[in-house]
């Protein structure tokens, strides 16, 4: 039988999931000895050859659902359902897919706007886009469904990992941005001062001549209000700074971020969002996967100076 899209998917990695710990090949495993797929079958390959066709859907399903909040990931490369997930199995739903998702309130801000075409490039999904707009307008949609997973698989993982690893990280990025001078120093620089509310000391550029100030915290759901911003300000006032970035893979209250729009000193907030965003434009945690290049006719080659 051909291998379920990923939406029929999510209503048995859900069930799954409700059992316990899963990891995507150990439920790619199950899944396929439930629908009784043949060996090439579960051996089908996306175009690209990268990855297990059967194994991208259920990871779509995965993720899809939660942005839902359906399930959650304990700990690296594994998921289980949630409260909410098993209360949705509890109603004896007969399919989960894109429009009960769209129940969940975290479901349907992730999904504003996204929109998405084939399951070899991106989740399919019912999009209206997918079958009005053009090719390109397809292409593009495709391409931000994808930007979206990836951010928020650099989040997960982010969080996931030790304190230490969210500062080198820090220190790879300000490096892959210009700061710091030399990875060395830039290591040996932030997160060892652990003065006052500040984790790091960098220099702005390769000579020293000024100096950007660094904290950060690394925070799943707590939102980093003014207060913690202002304890950070007051440390850049007893340092004679004039500049820093509080960093956080969380969020900043309003109140926050307001706060350092009237200061004297120069802070910069970035949150989780502009953190990743960050990540995948200077290229920190994250790797070109494949690339596809599109033609288009080339009028010039064909004109044709016609002498009257």
């Amino acid at each position: 039988m051909a291998i379920p899209d990923y939406q029929t998917l999510m209503l048995p990695v859900l069930r799954l999931a409700a059992t316990g710990e899963q990891r995507v090949a150990d439920a790619a495993e199950r899944i396929a000895d439930d629908l009784g797929l043949s060996a090439d079958e579960r051996e089908e390959m996306l175009p690209s050859g990268r990855q297990r066709l059967l194994h991208n859907r259920i990871h779509w399903a995965k993720f899809y659902m939660s942005k839902a909040g359906l399930v959650a990931s304990p700990k690296r490369g594994r998921f289980i359902a949630t409260e909410a997930g098993r209360a949705l199995l509890a109603s004896n739903p007969a399919r989960i897919g894109v429009n009960e998702l769209k129940d969940y309130e975290g479901f349907r801000e992730f999904y504003s706007g996204q929109k998405s075409v084939d399951d070899d490039v991106a989740p399919a999904a019912i999009a209206p886009l997918a079958e009005t707009g053009t090719p390109e307008e397809q292409i593009e949609a495709a391409y931000q469904a994808v930007q979206s997973a990836l951010r928020a698989e650099l989040l997960e993982r982010t969080v996931q990992n030790t304190p230490a690893f969210f500062e080198q990280l820090i220190v790879d990025l300000l490096i892959a941005m210009g700061y710091g001078g030399s990875q060395k120093n830039a290591a040996t620089q932030l997160g060892r001062s652990g003065d006052g509310g500040v984790d790091g000391v960098i220099n702005e550029d390769r000579l020293g001549l000024d100096r950007v100030y660094v904290q950060a915290k690394r925070y799943a759901d707590t939102t980093v209000g003014r207060p913690d911003v202002q304890a950070f300000v007051g440390s850049l006032v007893g340092h004679g700074a004039t500049k820093g970035v509080f960093v956080t893979t969380s969020t900043f209250s309003s109140q926050a971020r307001d706060y350092v729009k009237h200061l004297a000193q120069r802070v910069i907030l970035i949150d989780g969002d502009r953190l990743t965003d960050l990540m995948i434009e200077y290229g920190v945690g994250v790797r070109v996967s494949r690339k596809i290049e599109f033609k288009r006719l080339d009028e010039d080659f064909f004109a044709e100076d016609i002498a009257l």
